[in-house]
């Protein structure tokens, strides 16, 4: 009996401490407003507790009280969000280099690029990004070393190479011939890009890529020509899914939107060229739409400064107007939309100026925020990201006033948390 006693009230003690512990480990925060973006509405005088990387409690100060030891954040004037998502990023590379300079950076010298881009993309309050593609695992490398506290950044899908056809979109064509040089990601026939992305998720991508039609930013490609067949298109995605991950697809034309979707990619990319039939398609099979439409502006001005070919500024010129237009028959139309800038098409850090250029094609602030939030989480299949709810993973934003009002604002935030520590602010 004494022996069980002296058992027990060790036990006591011990969870008594452990509590103990977890009180000041606790941060509870408060701010003026608060934005549900599943609901879309405005809550004022929020308060939420925060223990570890997660939200443990929410509610307003008057329901929520703030547990004894725990550090009051308060972030009086401000709106408080989840942190944001882009879906469609480029870590390792910098708009404002010289373009066909940047074509012959060293693997070494693009991850020193990621890094710096991760924390300026953090720091504009884009707490989960994916990255679709880079050379030589590089941004693998920097997702690694956020991870492991090394660095600092956002959470990180990396696809590494992207996938490619001989010539196409995503392989190297820069070269001339005899230097032989080829794409990580080129693959041709089911099979090999089956392979490819086996290769891929092999040295650990954690999402694929493939490019299913010509692109703006690639020599002797046509940007709405087909590349991959519906067959190879299909092997890709079956591949990604059987290992359990999702599979997006850079496509322009009408004719590869339809197949890509058709094939069961997870989400398109630039849907520059999409008609309703393309609509329809995308509806039924509940595929993701990521339409880069702020970053027009950027290359048509600074591009020809930058070094990037009259034949790029061009195809850019074919796409910009036709993407918007597509842009908003998608959102009139219901589509899931996620939000993808390319960075790096423009510079990092000015992911948020998109925002209002979606609003100006057809969204309300509110589906723009949800295509950042609760729509790029769905589409990640994470579901304690997207949102700030108790059990999920505490990353918010905040802004000086109601981005429902002022889209804007969230080119400006002031404050970023990810996984429960403050980074900004």
């Amino acid at each position: 009996m004494k022996t069980k006693t002296l058992l027990l009230s060790g036990l006591i003690s011990g969870l008594c401490g452990l509590t103990s512990t977890s009180l000041q480990a606790a941060t509870y925060i408060t701010a003026d407003a608060m934005l549900d973006v599943a609901s879309g509405k405005l809550i004022e005088q929020p308060a939420l507790l925060v223990d570890g990387d997660r939200i443990v409690q929410v509610g307003t100060r008057n329901s929520l009280a703030m547990p004894q030891g725990a550090e009051h954040l308060d972030l009086a004037g401000k709106t408080l969000l989840p942190g944001l998502m882009d879906m469609h990023v480029h870590l390792s590379s910098d708009a404002e280099d010289n373009f066909l300079e940047a074509l012959n950076y060293s693997v070494p010298r693009q991850t020193v690029k990621a890094v710096k881009n991760a924390e300026r993309t953090l720091m504009a309050g884009f707490t989960t990004v994916r990255d679709l593609g880079d050379a030589g695992y590089s941004v693998i490398a920097v997702r690694d070393g956020i991870n492991a506290g090394e660095i600092v950044g956002p959470r990180i899908w990396s696809a590494a190479n992207a996938l490619s056809i001989t010539g196409g979109h995503c392989d190297d064509n820069f070269s001339a011939p005899e230097m032989h040089s080829v794409s990580g990601g080129v693959a041709d026939g089911p099979w090999a890009v089956r392979a490819k992305v086996r290769e891929n998720i092999k040295y650990g991508a954690n999402t694929i890529k493939i490019c299913a039609t010509g692109g703006v930013f690639s020599k002797g490609t046509k940007v709405g020509i087909q590349q991959y067949s519906e067959d190879e298109l299909r092997a890709a995605a079956e591949e990604a899914h059987q290992r359990g991950m999702i599979i997006a697809a850079h496509a322009h034309g009408t004719g590869g939107i339809k197949a890509a979707i058709r094939a069961g990619i997870d989400s398109i990319e630039h849907c520059s060229f999409m008609d309703d039939e393309a609509v329809k398609l995308a509806l039924k099979h509940g595929t993701f739409l990521s339409c880069d439409i702020y970053n027009t502006e950027y290359t048509l001005a600074f591009g020809a400064a930058n070094g990037v070919p009259e034949e790029n500024i061009n195809k850019e010129k074919q796409v910009s107007q036709a993407q918007r237009d597509s842009f908003r028959l998608a959102a009139k139309a219901g589509v899931k939309m996620v939000f993808g800038s390319d960075a790096a098409i423009y510079p990092h850090g000015d992911n948020g100026k998109q925002f209002s250029t979606m609003v100006t094609f057809g969204m309300s602030p509110l589906q723009a925020i949800q295509a950042a939030t609760i729509n790029s989480a769905s589409l990640l299949q994470q579901k304690d990201l997207g949102q700030l709810k108790a059990g999920f993973l505490a990353d918010m934003i905040a802004v000086d006033g109601n981005p429902l009002e002022q889209i804007s604002l969230l080119e400006k935030v002031s404050f970023v948390m990810k996984d429960g520590k403050v980074f900004k602010g």
